[in-house]
């Protein structure tokens, strides 16, 4: 069964559509990137597999494999996020909060998991700084290892790169292509970079008004 299934869904908001006819499903493995024009859905289309936002019309389903560990989310990120008062590690370990459910502590199993997917990040050596004090580039790889920890199996990411220089832009996708091929983890990736959607995914997918197209 696949881990996401859109079933002729229309995105949009308040009445508002964006995007309709539109059928795609996300199986084990895969790399996707999502690209289109600005306002054509592709945030709405994230936020609506997340349960955020609801179809217009039409059904998103979500495979058993998913409804036990979730689904890691790395949005994009406001101005007050990024000034945010937190200790990296704290950040991080808030990751498992959908998996605690009203269980008021981390598990010492979560603790080593969250240490883990810092060093998967490289950024271990960061983990009592302040959030705020970071880089933009060590603040993305902070999101990445906290979403790691809502999931093993899938990350949506809402252009991960968004404001980075070459340099961390080009880590960043590194980092991401490792998960994948590595981890095993089904990346699904809205950017706007199309010469690097061809390079590190598998498929692409098109968001336009009429539904959407597979690259």
């Amino acid at each position: 069964m696949a881990l996401i299934k859109c079933e002729d869904v229309t995105l949009g908001y308040e009445n508002i559509t964006l995007a309709e006819h539109v059928n795609w499903e996300v199986n084990e493995g895969e790399y996707w990137c999502i690209i289109g024009q600005n306002g054509a859905g592709k945030s709405t289309l994230m936020k609506t597999i997340l349960g955020l936002r609801k179809p217009l019309r039409g059904n998103i389903v979500i495979g058993d494999g998913l409804k036990g560990g979730g689904i890691g989310y790395l949005p994009q990120q406001t101005q007050a996020q990024r000034d945010f008062p937190a200790s990296v590690y704290e950040i991080v370990m808030s990751g498992f909060q959908g998996r605690a459910g009203l269980r008021p502590f981390y598990t010492k199993e979560e603790k080593k998991e969250a240490i883990g997917n810092l060093k998967k990040m490289g950024i271990e050596d960061l983990k009592d700084r302040s959030y705020k004090e970071l880089s933009g580039g060590q603040q993305q790889r902070v999101l990445l290892a906290r979403a790691l920890c809502a999931t093993g199996k899938i990350l949506l990411l809402d252009e991960p790169v968004a404001g980075l220089d070459p340099q961390m832009t080009e880590e960043m996708y590194e980092l991401i292509k490792k998960l994948n091929e590595e981890e095993g983890i089904v990346i699904v990736m809205i950017t706007h970079d199309l010469e690097a959607s061809s390079r590190y995914a598998g498929k692409i997918l098109k968001v336009e008004e009429d539904g959407v197209s597979i690259l």
